[in-house]
């Protein structure tokens, strides 16, 4: 059973998190078909993301209190709809409404499937759990750019967004047809905002969610610039910009199925450090030596390998800080490494302006042994050094 949910929750993961950048690629395609200019159908990035990230923090405590499985349930057979209608939107003002009901459904899968995973896995096994859905959902975005551009260059833009629908269709049959079986705890007592205010009223927890924060800020703000860096030093297609991509997904799922083994042996801090320190180096070797080929695939790999392991022991510490509303918990968790990740990629933008895209590789390179360090000070002990009154939020 525990396999299968790890299988079934990381489809769904994949679905999404390839859905999250697809339309990056599409941006040309779609402003020629409206007739539109490429800064206004930017705008539909923007509708995606806003209520992706605005209803993170809402569906967690509606999870705690009807059902963590009735709710991603019903957010799947809701996006599965959503996503069929953008292949039908006929203006930017029905496509960014799609797009944004979309993003605002999608929201959910991730948060409440970590918190399916803390109830039903015991914290020595859960590291290991989390990073294998880590891993599977992030190689769908890897995977994201080559998926679209392979559609659309047989298809249309429209025909990515239909087949991205069909795709869906699978996980959301598997959720129905395993509805039963799947664990269904509810806290009717569960508030919308009281459990933010425990979670954040500890320094324990304050600290975690803030180098969640940073990670989200430094790595996604790398992985955001990858491709643009491909595509300028190398003049890749889309198709092979995304394969080189998926070396990021294919570590990140590697290493989720080791960070859980080596956090028993080494102990979740040693993990943590590694993580942050892959990450850092990916990144110093993207700057230094990304102009070999092999060494930028290298550096792709390591960065995946590095998020995965920095992000599955933040994410099994969560786990722990509120077992009443483990939703509400991990839903913050995606609200600041989500929120964090458009931060660094906006503040990249800005580095990349000022300074080349070369020099935003480095930069945020600095600042990843700048949160190691910074980690050393906030995250002491193992995580399973969680105090009572935490457990109980």
């Amino acid at each position: 059973m525990k396999k299968n949910l790890i299988a079934l929750l990381g489809l769904a993961g994949f679905i999404v998190m390839a859905d999250n950048w697809v339309v990056s690629p599409l941006l040309p395609a779609i402003s020629q078909n409206l007739n539109i200019d490429i800064a206004k159908a930017g705008l539909l990035i923007s509708a995606y993301m806003i209520p992706f990230g605005i209803f993170q923090v809402i569906f967690g405590p509606l999870a705690d209190r009807y059902g963590k499985k009735q709710v991603i349930t019903f957010s799947m057979i809701a996006f599965t709809i959503a996503t069929g209608l953008c292949a039908f939107g006929s203006s930017l003002t029905s496509l960014a409404l799609f797009r944004a009901l979309t993003g605002l459904f999608a929201a959910s899968v991730m948060p409440i499937s970590l918190a399916l995973i803390g109830d039903v896995f015991p914290l020595q096994e859960r590291q290991g759990a989390i990073g294998s859905f880590m891993g599977i959902s992030f190689l769908g975005q890897g995977l994201s750019m080559a998926i679209g551009g392979t559609i659309a260059f047989f298809l249309n833009w429209r025909g990515v967004f239909a087949a991205y629908s069909v795709f869906s269709l699978i996980p959301t049959i598997l959720l129905l047809k395993n509805y039963k079986s799947l664990p269904s705890d509810k806290n009717p007592n569960s508030k919308l905002l009281a459990p933010y205010k425990r979670l954040l009223a500890t320094s324990e927890s304050l600290l975690t969610y803030f180098i969640v924060l940073l990670e989200g800020i430094f790595i996604v703000g790398s992985f955001s610039y990858i491709g643009s860096y491909i595509a300028q030093t190398y003049h890749f297609n889309f198709f092979y910009i995304g394969l080189i991509m998926t070396g990021f997904g294919i570590m990140s799922v590697i290493g989720g199925r080791l960070s859980g083994k080596l956090s028993q042996k080494l102990g979740a801090r040693t993990v943590l450090t590694f993580g942050l320190l892959f990450a850092a180096l990916a990144d110093f070797i993207l700057y230094s030596l990304g102009t070999n080929l092999i060494l930028l695939i290298l550096g792709v790999a390591l960065l995946g390998l590095g998020f995965i392991f920095t992000h599955s022991t933040l994410l099994t510490r969560a786990t722990e800080f509120a077992q009443k509303a483990r939703g509400a918990a991990m839903s913050l968790v995606a609200f600041c490494f989500m929120g964090g990740g458009g931060v660094g990629t906006a503040i990249g933008s800005r580095l990349i302006a000022t300074f080349g895209l070369l020099q935003l590789f480095i930069i945020y390179g600095v600042a990843l042994v700048i949160t190691l360090c910074l980690s050393f000070v906030f995250i002491r002990g193992h995580v399973v050094g969680i105090t009572g009154s935490q457990a109980k939020v």
